[in-house]
């Protein structure tokens, strides 16, 4: 069988849009502002409560999503709090696993299953509110007359974000 050469293969030129970076600065650009200070401030929260309970961002984020919606699927905390399905679905398990947790059959759709606090679930979530109302009190002292024209701003982003 005679050696057959490839066919010669010229890519086409690409000239990459043309792009001034010296106008633009990371540190002034509000999505980047808001993804840093709301991690900042979660980890800040965390630090008060991760030691003494013992429980993870996420696994917070669920109790008190649970604590103010009652029975919901993990579906609904993820729309919910903005967390990955994985994320929700792994700290929603250790929950069960520390008896914080129940699940139970969603009520309407049997491919479901509804989570909801236990007693000592319940129990627990009472004992850090007070942490997180301190800490959102400091917070919002420490912003001075921003916070109000703070909170209303992030509540309209977080309601239509376009």
């Amino acid at each position: 069988m005679p050696d057959i050469d490839p066919p010669e293969f010229d890519p086409p030129e690409f000239d990459p849009p043309e792009f001034d970076p010296s106008g633009f600065d990371l540190a002034d650009f509000l999505p980047y502002q808001l993804a840093v200070a709301a991690a900042r401030v979660s980890r800040a929260f965390a630090e008060r409560y991760r030691a003494e309970f013992g429980i993870s961002i996420p696994e917070w984020r669920v109790l008190a999503h649970l604590a103010q919606a009652g029975a919901v699927s993990v579906r609904e905390i993820h729309a919910r709090v903005d967390m990955d399905k994985s994320k929700v679905s792994r700290a929603a398990q250790r929950l069960v696993e520390a008896g914080h947790v129940e699940k139970r059959p969603h009520a309407e759709d049997g491919r479901l299953i509804d989570l909801r606090l236990t007693p000592d679930g319940a129990a627990l979530v009472a004992r850090i509110l007070p942490i997180a109302t301190e800490f959102q009190r400091e917070l919002v002292s420490r912003l001075g007359p921003d916070g109000a024209g703070l909170k209303r701003a992030l509540r309209r982003l977080m309601e239509d974000p376009e």
